[in-house]
This record gives structure tokens, C-alpha cells and sequence, in this order.
């Protein structure tokens, strides 16, 4: 990859589309599966994270977190992104953690949330911040999203920033869901969603119109519509960005019809060269190999410039929903 200059390389960066999930490093999946009696070889975690498509990495991202089962396990996965962050000289973070799942597992939310909390406030001793956002899984249905919400407002800390759906964008129309996000709104909930990660500009568009989303996951679609982009380049709604994911899952390569996509393929200049606020990000770093610091050499390869850089570290605290350490 193209090297950085010292100058981006330093700068104080945030993180706004991370999965605390699919943050968990291969050996720490081993210990989590050894806690509960699982015993799972190098060989087979190398294996669950290889994906040739995105349902498959859906199946991987459900393995992995079958082995979050309680409190502690939670705490130890969000003490070790913390560990990767600061490496990366990441100072905010808003992390998604998969409550949809964990009601699925009828886990307890609030005792989970809790163990999460305490991990942060040791992190952000060490200089990192990080707020919360919960997501639910859209195949799951609207009654599960709305439970997500309930278990924001049952939470209630002023660390849970936003509420946002991921998933199979393919699975449940936009408009299911429009009375998830007005209540999600009514807590003082910021709102995102995954949108344009596989499906097409309309569920960009949808997300926005329907859902009053003010962020969007991925996005990438939007370059099949300039319209749509001159919509977020004049409503200032960012795009948040992830190359290696979209790499990984085969997203970029079903966006532009081919049967592979490299790097060099993605839209990212387009976007930002269009006016659309772009905020890099790196998804699952874990799953998908990757750092933040990656993300940055893969768009300096890409070709933008340290001014180009600079202004997306920027955007990324600008359009944060916590407020970043100044």
C-alpha cells in the first residue's frame, strides 16, 4: 500500500462505522470459545474469516458472536478494540454493538451494556473515548427493532448516541420501519442505517426520505444516481466509507457488475470529488483484516491527496453524534 505521510499518519483520527463485533481478533475468539468449552483450531478461525460474499460473512459475524455469552466476555472484547484504537491513534470511537442479537440469545441487555461501560471508562483514561450505538439486525423485523430501541431507553446512558439497523438491506422494505426510527427519534436518538452497502441508490434514498436517517452505512451505490449524490453533498449526510469491506463481502463488485473489484475500483474519489461528506471507516476490522490506518493507505492509493486526507479525518468528527475530545 501507498505510505502515508507523517502528517496523515499522526493525525488525532475517529472511528464511526466500527462493529464491536467484528472487532474480535482471531486469538481472542479462541479464548472466548475456551471460557465456555468450546475448543476451536487457528486452521478454523482462518477459515470462518474468509467470506466469498456477504451472506457468508453474515453466517461468519453469527459464529463469532455465538460465543458472547455474559457480561465478562463483552468487557473483554471491548477492552481489546480499545487496545487497537489507540495503536491507531484513534481518540473517539462510536461503536455498533449487535443488541439485536444478543435479545435473540435473550441475553440481558442492561448487564452486557453495564460491563461495556466500565470497559470504556478504563479506556478513555488511556485517551480514547467511546459512545455507543445499538443496532439491530433488519432480517429480524421491525417488532426486533423496536426492542433494540426499548433496550436503549431501558439503558439509558448518555453514552448510547444513536440507534441504526444492519443486516440483509435486501430482507425488509425501508418503510417497515419508519415507526422504529420516529421512535428511536422521540429518545434523542441520532439515526443511521446500512444502505447502498448491496442493494441499489433507492435504498440510500429511502433511508433518507423515509426514515430521516442522518448518516449513512456504506453507501456506495450512490454513484448510480448522480441526483442522490448532489442530495447528500447538499443535505451534508455522510457517507460512512469501508474499501476492505466492501472488497471482502464482493459489495463493490456486485455494485459495479464485475466478478472481482480491487481497491483501485472504488468509488471513494468519485464520492468525495462530488461534495459528498466522507467518513472512513473500518466496519469489522477484525473480520475483514484491516485497521483504520489501513483504510487510510488504501485511499492514498487510491490517489487523494494529504489535503483530501485531512479533510475526511476532519469530516469524521464533524459529523460524530457524541461530542469528540476537542
Amino acid at each position: 500500500m501507498t505510505p502515508l505521510s507523517p502528517r496523515i499518519a499522526t493525525l488525532p483520527k475517529a472511528e464511526l462505522h466500527i462493529h464491536l463485533e467484528g472487532s474480535v481478533r482471531p486469538e481472542i475468539v479462541r479464548t472466548l470459545a475456551a471460557r465456555h468449552g468450546v475448543t476451536v483450531s487457528a486452521e478454523e478461525v482462518a477459515q470462518r474469516y474468509a467470506y466469498p460474499n456477504f451472506l457468508e460473512f453474515l453466517q461468519s459475524f453469527k459464529w463469532v458472536t455465538s460465543f458472547l455469552r455474559e457480561p465478562a466476555d463483552y468487557a473483554l472484547i471491548a477492552a481489546d478494540l480499545g487496545k487497537q484504537l489507540l495503536q491507531q491513534n484513534v481518540v473517539y470511537a462510536e461503536v455498533t454493538i449487535s443488541i439485536g442479537v444478543m435479545l435473540l440469545r435473550n441475553q440481558n441487555v442492561e448487564a452486557n451494556f453495564a460491563a461495556l461501560s466500565q470497559a470504556a471508562a478504563a479506556i478513555s483514561q488511556r485517551g480514547l473515548r467511546m459512545n455507543w450505538i445499538f443496532d439491530a439486525v433488519r432480517q429480524f423485523g421491525a417488532a426486533s427493532a423496536l426492542e433494540v430501541v426499548n433496550s436503549a431507553k431501558r439503558c439509558h446512558h448518555k453514552s448510547i448516541v444513536a440507534f441504526g439497523i444492519g443486516g440483509d438491506e435486501l430482507s425488509i422494505p425501508t418503510e417497515d420501519f419508519r415507526s422504529v426510527y420516529a421512535a428511536a427519534a422521540n429518545i434523542g436518538l441520532h439515526r443511521l442505517i446500512h444502505a447502498g452497502e448491496i442493494g441499489g441508490p433507492e435504498k440510500i434514498r429511502e433511508a433518507i426520505e423515509l426514515l430521516g436517517v442522518e448518516r449513512i452505512g456504506h453507501g456506495i451505490a450512490a454513484i448510480h444516481d448522480p441526483a442522490l449524490m448532489d442530495l447528500l453533498a447538499d443535505r451534508r449526510i455522510p457517507l460512512e466509507i469501508c474499501p476492505s469491506s466492501n472488497i471482502c463481502t464482493g459489495a463493490l463488485a456486485r455494485q459495479l457488475n464485475r466478478p472481482i473489484a480491487k481497491i483501485a475500483d472504488h468509488p471513494l474519489p468519485q464520492l468525495l470529488r462530488h461534495g459528498v461528506p466522507v467518513a472512513l471507516s473500518t466496519d469489522d476490522p477484525s473480520m475483514f483484516h484491516t485497521t483504520l490506518a489501513d483504510e487510510y493507505q488504501n485511499a492514498a492509493a487510491m490517489g487523494l491527496t494529504d489535503a483530501e486526507l485531512t479533510s475526511i479525518a476532519q469530516t469524521s468528527f464533524d459529523h460524530a453524534f457524541g461530542a469528540p475530545p476537542k
